[in-house]
């Protein structure tokens, strides 16, 4: 990889080039008529593209390869660093180096997408990763030099990214002994993603995209337990705002945007809200005059959000998301006060990340099974397929927590306890997903 930068130049190009096509072009056309296939309606074959393979098989690479995919094809990763060797360099200022980014940003991103209807049509798709990757271009124009500032600090897949590419088998790691070894006067690594490359040990921040292979012969390509990130983790190095994105964001706001469109509790809600409206002669929010910009109206489409429906929809995710955030959090607490050991509920969410990372590929791979089946293409397979993943997932986040806290020495009883109480803050998660797919 190090060696042949211009082969994964042309990837990356490629990408963009695609990616582009694919997200600009079907902004312009027509919606596609109810006859329309994925093979034959560009519209449609740029919605299975991106919803249905893209972003799903993306998380699954976080966990098998780390992040390869920022590092070599990325689209929005190109385009910043291509900006900020041309831009201005200016120096990153202190508001974008604040550790909360990444969980606002995702939860901005997901929550508007909702309102956008950004799976279904390409003019929300434009909006929401078009102006993203605007945004990421703005960035690069202005900080750094050569340097993937928006990545770093402001995409909101980063902290996504992060968590699950802990997971990775495989990872970049620099050896302390070796570098300090070393001939002086060794030129720095360009490093993109601004990795302090010396105490490379995580798999989380790097990019993998080779260019420090072999660097005063320290960093090198090694393999290890998919376990081990999260068993090593030091309490210092466990962070709050990663466990917010963790609990509240993969698994509490991405779980109420993947299910509101399907639960019957939101349409109870929604009718006994509107009846009290109608009743009370407040028909304000039952118009459905918004932009489609700001939420779904496409009337050719039969497809049109009032203001209720937009308030709902953030009502929905939000109690979803505060609901299964603090439920997992509580009983992690409770592990924590069982066991007697200050902070090691922050440790214990990293357990979760297996559990998380199964939950968004199952929510995003959804579409993936709707449009299939719209083909024709009968899947019997899937929901055997569903419940061996959660069942595995669930499996893989209870072993992990019973391994943290079997480092704590405490008679046995307790840390039976404090597993028990782990486990039962992972169990809302599969329940969701179980009313998902099963009883709604």
């Amino acid at each position: 990889m190090q060696r042949h930068r211009s082969v994964i130049q042309v990837i990356q190009w490629t990408v963009v080039l695609f990616y582009l096509s694919l997200v600009v072009y079907p902004a312009f056309l027509p919606l596609p008529p109810q006859y329309a296939h994925v093979y034959d309606n560009l519209t449609l074959f740029a919605q299975f593209v991106f919803w249905g393979v893209w972003w799903p098989f993306v998380m699954v690479s976080m966990m098998l390869m780390g992040r390869v995919w920022c590092g070599v094809f990325c689209p929005e990763g190109a385009l910043t660093e291509f900006a900020s060797r041309h831009g201005l360099g200016r120096a990153i200022p202190k508001w974008m180096r604040w550790g909360g980014w990444p969980f606002v940003a995702f939860a901005m991103t997901t929550v508007f997408g909702q309102l956008v209807s950004v799976y279904e049509y390409p003019k929300a798709t434009l909006l929401v990763l078009g102006g993203s990757t605007l945004m990421a271009v703005g960035v690069g124009l202005v900080y750094g030099r050569g340097k993937r500032v928006w990545c770093r600090h402001l995409c909101p897949a980063n902290g996504v990214f992060g968590l699950l590419a802990r997971l990775a088998p495989v990872h970049f790691r620099a050896d302390a002994d070796a570098w300090r070894h070393a001939p002086r006067g060794t030129p720095a690594v360009d490093c993109a993603p601004l990795i302090d490359v010396r105490h490379l040990s995580s798999a989380s921040a790097c990019h993998a995209c080779g260019r420090c292979s072999g660097h005063r012969d320290a960093v090198h390509l090694e393999t290890r337990s998919p376990n081990q990130e999260v068993l090593s983790l030091k309490p210092s190095q466990a962070s709050r705002w990663e466990v917010a994105a963790l609990v509240y964001g993969v698994l509490g706001i991405a779980i109420g945007a993947f299910q509101w469109s399907g639960s019957p509790w939101f349409v109870i809600i929604k009718q006994a809200v509107a009846g009290w409206l109608v009743e009370h002669d407040a028909f304000w929010l039952l118009q459905d005059n918004a932009p489609w910009w700001l939420l779904t109206h496409y009337p050719e489409a039969n497809d049109v959000f009032t203001w209720l429906d937009g308030l709902l929809i953030l009502f929905y995710i939000g109690v979803t998301a505060l609901a299964l955030g603090s439920w997992i959090l509580s009983w992690l607490f409770v592990a924590q006060r069982i066991l007697g050991r200050a902070g090691l509920m922050w440790r214990l969410a990293y357990s979760l990340i297996p559990l998380a990372g199964v939950s968004v590929f199952l929510g995003l791979s959804m579409l993936t099974v709707t449009m299939l089946r719209a083909e024709g293409i009968m899947l019997t397979w899937v929901a055997p397929l569903r419940v061996g993943l959660l069942t595995l997932a669930v499996a893989w986040s209870a072993w992990l927590a019973t391994r943290l806290i079997g480092t704590v020495s405490v008679p046995s009883w307790r840390r039976l306890a404090a597993s028990a109480a782990a486990v039962l803050g992972m169990a809302l998660v599969p329940a969701a997903w179980g009313l998902q797919f099963f009883a709604w």
